[in-house]
């Protein structure tokens, strides 16, 4: 009996170790991002350090898609669902409301450019949405 306990215990230090980690790297990504963004207003002039910057952001944010597949990964199956279900409904309405997005920028239906920024905060709203409806519905 000890050792299932000893096992629900190492699942869940994993877990929160990969919860750490992920979130480590999301924090680096945004950082580099923020500095791929606003570095060349505020920091350099150079194409070239423009670049780099750039090129840090896609070796971090690789880093960081490795992250999550461990946190993935080291879920129970219950947790794992309610993560891929709500990753899947992002994907969806992202998709589906991007391309509806973009087509009425393309055409001229709205009166401003169509800013991928909108489209990341969608995303992002409807996979936390997609987990808190995921979690209180396997209560």
């Amino acid at each position: 009996m000890k050792k299932a306990g000893t096992r629900s215990g190492s699942l869940e230090e994993r877990a929160r170790q990969n919860t750490v980690r992920l979130g480590a790297w999301t924090a680096a990504w945004l950082i580099t991002m923020a500095l791929a963004v606003f570095g060349p207003t505020f920091l350099w002039t150079s194409k070239t350090l423009s670049l780099v910057a750039i090129l840090v952001n896609l070796v971090v944010g690789a880093f960081m898609l490795i992250a999550n597949k461990r946190h993935l990964d080291g879920l129970d199956e219950l947790q794992r669902k309610i993560q891929i279900d709500a990753m899947a409904l992002a994907l969806g309405v992202g998709l589906v409301a991007g391309l509806a997005y973009s087509t009425a920028d393309i055409v001229e239906v709205i009166a401003f450019d169509a800013e991928i920024s909108y489209l990341v905060m969608l995303v992002s709203v409807v996979y936390l949405l997609g987990i808190l409806l995921g979690r209180r519905r396997y209560q």
